[in-house]
């Protein structure tokens, strides 16, 4: 109210819907008798949004009633009200009152063979939910060794009734059936490139965690990418070929420091090693005229590039802005093709600092359910500075070189990316965690996350 008073704008948030909110309407009286304008912004109550990430749905084409009730301050009267109905009963309660809730139903009327499913930090990737009866669940959470548990007063939404039962929920699970659900993922990449990457990640129910292990600085001598910047201006170039997001940032650096924008790359032809570079491009306001038609890299770019022809060619020169320790792959073909090179560094990749502690007894003991090596410096670079990932992490590499680097210190590559993406890799690793799911599930047996063996048991792998 003071801030609200003193003219600044206050944002109240509530667990739920506001409405559901014990003290929000109190407040509301308080902004009103002080004449205070708000607004109220409706949100979804945990006893809707959690049935609706378990795959429990509420009602159905027959309709049916449905009763909220919050365990910890149910009457009698209400215990025996919902447990006369025949409708669905959504009952918020804690984990270790979940079977006395069942009890009351049970007591109060409900056959105790009702369908029951409980579902516990639902809505996130690490919600859980067992499918029982009232006369049943709380053998079944003690067999899942739920309970007893110093945990057991994690709250929990139960749903009481026909619709919970079994073989809907196996069909309508749609988030805890993700490819990746709760896997934690290494992403150890720097931090721009990881943002698309991880998005990825987590629309598969993963949860990435970015761990940088390369740090991009600039060249030592800049005079020579100064050069080569002035020379695109003055019609020194038929080409410009970007072989990294990294090298886009750099040149566009260079440009915004000599107060140039895109419109400095007319008469310019413009070639992109692959979809992310070029998106990069794209954003800085120019789209590439060359982006590899196959295989994203620089052996694909040399495939679709022109050879130089001196007659439709009026400039024989490319500028070729990269990493330091890039290869020379690009140069050489281009030469062979008939082009002079000015391959320029236009950026220098140096190792991270090492992570956090925390982050480094994870890898290494097993902490991850995977770690996505996106080049072969990344794995040399995450062994350098972190150690080496334990034998349960599940090793996915982009490409042959990568996985070669990565079996060479040690580790065992589960996962390869059928073309050199890092968006094909992250679908390989969410194709392997489906098969890893259907097999379990085939088998009887639970669906756990690699990080859930027991450190260093002996894996099955699966290829």
């Amino acid at each position: 109210m003071e801030a609200a008073r003193g003219g600044r704008r206050v944002v109240r948030a509530v667990s739920g819907d506001p409405g559901l909110d014990a003290y929000a309407a109190e407040e509301m009286l308080a902004c009103a008798a002080a004449g205070v304008p708000f607004e109220v912004v409706p949100g979804i109550a945990t006893a809707v949004g959690v049935p609706a990430y378990a795959g429990v749905p509420l009602r159905d084409a027959q309709g049916a009633d449905v009763r909220f009730v919050d365990a910890r301050t149910a009457s009698e009267r209400c215990w025996m009200e919902v447990g006369a109905s025949d409708g669905t009963v959504v009952v918020s309660t804690t984990l270790d009152s979940v079977a006395a809730a069942a009890g009351e139903l049970v007591a109060a009327g409900r056959k105790p063979d009702t369908p029951m499913t409980v579902t516990v930090a639902g809505t996130t990737t690490r919600q859980r939910t067992w499918t029982a009866t009232l006369g049943t669940i709380a053998q079944t959470l003690k067999q899942a060794k739920v309970l007893p548990s110093p945990d057991g007063g994690r709250p929990v939404i139960a749903v009481v009734g026909e619709r919970s039962a079994a073989a809907q929920r196996d069909q309508l699970s749609w988030f805890e059936s993700k490819p990746l659900f709760g896997w934690k993922v290494l992403v150890p990449r720097t931090k721009e490139q990881a943002a698309s990457l991880s998005d990825q990640l987590r629309s598969y129910g993963a949860v990435p965690h970015e761990v940088p292990t390369i740090a991009v600085e600039p060249p030592r001598t800049p005079q020579q990418m100064e050069r080569a910047v002035k020379g695109l201006v003055t019609g020194r170039y038929e080409w410009i070929a970007f072989t990294s997001v990294n090298a886009v940032k750099a040149v566009r650096e260079k440009f915004e420091e000599y107060g140039l924008d895109a419109r400095a790359f007319a008469g310019i032809k413009v070639a992109a090693v692959g979809e992310q570079t070029a998106t990069a491009l794209v954003a800085f306001g120019v789209k590439p005229d060359l982006v590899p038609s196959g295989e994203q890299s620089a052996a694909g770019l040399l495939e679709d590039w022109p050879p130089y022809d001196p007659v439709f060619d009026p400039i024989d020169r490319v500028f070729l802005p990269r990493a330091d320790i890039a290869t020379e792959t690009l140069v050489a073909g281009l030469i062979e093709l008939g082009w002079e090179v000015d391959d320029v560094t236009a950026y220098r990749t140096v190792r991270a600092s090492p992570p956090p502690v925390e982050t480094r007894e994870a890898i290494k003991g097993g902490g991850f359910d995977a770690v996505l090596f996106t080049s072969s410096s990344t794995v040399r670079n995450l062994v350098g500075i972190a150690g080496k990932p334990h034998n349960v992490t599940v090793i996915a590499c982009i490409g042959p070189a990568t996985a070669k680097t990565a079996e060479e210190h040690g580790l065992r590559v589960d996962v390869m990316a059928p073309e050199p993406s890092v968006h094909r890799l992250a679908e390989a690793l969410a194709d392997f965690g489906l098969r890893r799911r259907a097999a379990a599930l085939e088998a009887g047996d639970a669906v756990t996350r690699p990080s859930e063996r027991r450190p260093g048991a002996r894996r099955r792998r699966t290829t």
